[in-house]
């Protein structure tokens, strides 16, 4: 994954998947800030809307084999 370029008005919902889906890797993980590229405070909303969504059974814990 390359860096995206920060966005100020970049928000997060958990109910968008396609979007959550860009910073997961291959193992089901949330990809660190060095490749992200966002700003602490994005980096913890993606955070808290990846947690909601895999709560919820939107999104899986681990990644499929």
């Amino acid at each position: 994954m390359r860096k995206i370029k920060s966005n100020p008005g970049l928000y997060f919902d958990y109910r968008d998947v396609k979007a959550l889906q860009r910073y997961i890797d291959v193992y089901g993980r949330i990809e660190p800030i060095s490749k992200t590229g966002l700003t602490a405070k994005q980096q913890r909303q993606l955070a808290v809307a990846v947690k909601r969504a895999r709560h919820l059974a939107l999104l899986p814990f681990v990644a499929e084999r």
